[in-house]
């Protein structure tokens, strides 16, 4: 007996697994918002030293705006007042000859910076001066919180699968909202980031909770569709966090704004089952009866809730020893998962930096903020939809591997296209971005399929380790433009060019029943 068989008794696609994805969907919608939320609240406006200290002397005192600021500061190569630099005392000189600014000496911001509001009213830069010699700490704001995402995912890879999604999973709600909220409240910089540190390790839970709460409720036909809308609520949270810019431009209310959905999905949490796989590798069968009846009622099967008995549900996960408990050391305790923890490793990596690189170097719409925000989301619907259609029509191993080398190919156009076509490179840029987000989209299914359900959590804890490793590696690669200018384009297609050789090595699950113990991946043939 095979728990899908239960599912085909009960309808593995009705009106309960259908609640479930809504409920999913709804607590999935806030993690792009925070995993993007450092390009709104750490923008850098526009500044320059603040030279009120010229109201207070003489003949500055009636001086316009402009004309202070040509007396009390330098002048950058493209004619804007220099950000960091300011005159050691005021050239009034200037005023009659502004070209004249040969060896004039300059110090840096002494009274702090005057900040540009109109795009944002207020930023955490312009809040604690996170500008110049102070840059670095804006920058770290991101890695942080990433770095929380990282072991967080870790941690409730671990905790759910020993303790239960569903609990895990109201505990990411519940913590998730309570630090969010607290950091839009921070009275300092350093207290910001720890908030941020801890809302990141918070939330993380609830993307790889949730993926397997739905994976693991439906049957194996309908499981495409559940990667497949789990991914476009990432799509969907990404361009309304951008109208949600748009009007809240003020960085506290702004996390506030983007956080308050995770209500809501706290209340509807009552509403979320219990993984009933879970429960029965668990040896908790009565639960899982409890969950299975309720399901098949929901979906209007009640003449088969008698045959939903403990001692048929019992034979469903077969173990070397029951309700023992697992760690992460059972990922590599036989040789089969000890290969699967390689490849999806190697494979999250390179996707994730793949998907970063393309996101954080696409230049050229000429667009203001919220407008690209919105594009960038835009252009994985179809990439995401015509993933629907090729998971069962080519499997999960092949639109893998072929999403991938396709991002290598236009990452690989690109070092050939020269620079100054920049609309060419511009589209070729969104194309790779396209293939590279399909890749994402179906990693995430693909991974859930192919670990067990008595060791899954700890799996996609791990793989989201290595992702978010791969979002903090992607900047520097970057950075690499300075060596030579082509070489981030080299490094990310060949980074895109390794995945699809990990993937490759993956074995395929379309149409396949989930593992259920870890002898059942030692067993299976590729």
């Amino acid at each position: 007996m095979r728990f899908e068989n239960i599912l085909a008794d009960i309808n593995g696609f009705g009106r309960f697994q259908i609640m479930i994805i809504a409920i999913s969907f709804l607590g999935r919608f806030t993690l792009p918002c925070h995993f993007m939320l450092n390009n709104f609240i750490a923008a850098v406006p526009s500044h320059h030293c603040d030279i009120r200290w010229l109201d207070d002397g003489g003949i500055f005192r009636n001086l316009s705006q402009a004309e202070k600021l040509i007396v009390g500061v330098p002048v950058q190569e493209d004619g804007t007042p220099s950000s960091c630099q300011m005159f050691t005392e005021p050239q009034y000189h200037l005023l009659l000859d502004s070209s004249n600014v040969t060896n004039l000496p300059t110090v840096s911001c002494r009274n702090g910076w005057v900040y540009d509001n109109s795009t944002f009213k207020s930023t955490i830069t312009s809040e604690w001066d996170l500008v110049c010699d102070r840059k670095s700490k804006n920058k770290a704001t991101a890695t942080i919180f990433f770095v929380g995402v990282m072991f967080g995912a870790l941690t409730f890879g671990g905790l759910s699968d020993r303790f239960g999604r569903r609990i895990m999973l109201l505990v990411s709600y519940v913590f998730g909202t309570l630090f969010a909220v607290a950091s839009a409240f921070s009275s300092c910089y350093v207290i910001f980031v720890v908030l941020r540190f801890f809302t990141g390790f918070s939330i993380t839970g609830i993307i790889i909770v949730s993926t397997a709460i739905s994976v693991e409720w439906v049957d194996v036909e309908h499981r495409k569709l559940v990667g497949v809308v789990d991914s476009l609520s990432w799509t969907f949270g990404s361009a309304v966090f951008a109208t949600i810019g748009y009007f809240v431009t003020d960085w506290r209310w702004l996390v506030v704004s983007v956080t308050s959905p995770l209500l809501v999905s706290i209340v509807s949490w009552r509403w979320m089952p219990e993984s009933a796989r879970w429960l029965i590798a668990n040896g908790k069968l009565e639960q899982a009866q409890m969950y299975l009846k309720r399901c098949a009622t929901m979906n209007q099967r009640e003449k088969q809730i008698h045959s939903l008995q403990t001692e048929t549900l019992s034979t469903i996960v077969v173990t070397e020893k029951r309700d023992r408990t697992y760690s992460y050391i059972d990922l590599v305790r036989t040789p089969k998962m000890r290969k699967l923890v390689l490849s999806t490793g190697i494979l999250w990596f390179c996707i994730a930096t793949t998907f970063y690189g393309i996101s954080f170097n696409i230049t050229g719409f000429k667009l203001n903020i919220y407008l690209t925000q919105f594009t960038y989301a835009m252009i994985e619907v179809p990439a995401k939809l015509a993933v629907y259609y090729l998971l069962d029509k080519i499997g999960r191993r092949c639109t893998e591997v072929g999403a991938l080398l396709m991002a290598a190919v236009c990452l690989g156009i690109n070092i050939l296209v020269p620079k100054d076509m920049s609309v060419v490179r511009t589209v070729v840029a969104v194309i790779g971005k396209g293939f590279s987000s399909a890749s994402f989209s179906t990693v995430v299914l693909y991974s859930a399929e192919l670990y067990p359900t008595v060791v899954r959590q700890k799996g996609m804890g791990y793989n989201s380790s290595m992702a978010r490793l791969g979002v903090a590696v992607a900047p520097f690669i970057l950075l690499l433009d300075d060596v030579w200018r082509d070489l981030p384009q080299v490094v990310l297609c060949c980074s895109a060019v390794l995945g699809a050789l990990a993937a490759r090595t993956l074995a395929e699950t379309r149409n396949r029943c989930l593992a259920e113990t870890i002898e059942d991946v030692e067993e299976q043939q590729k």
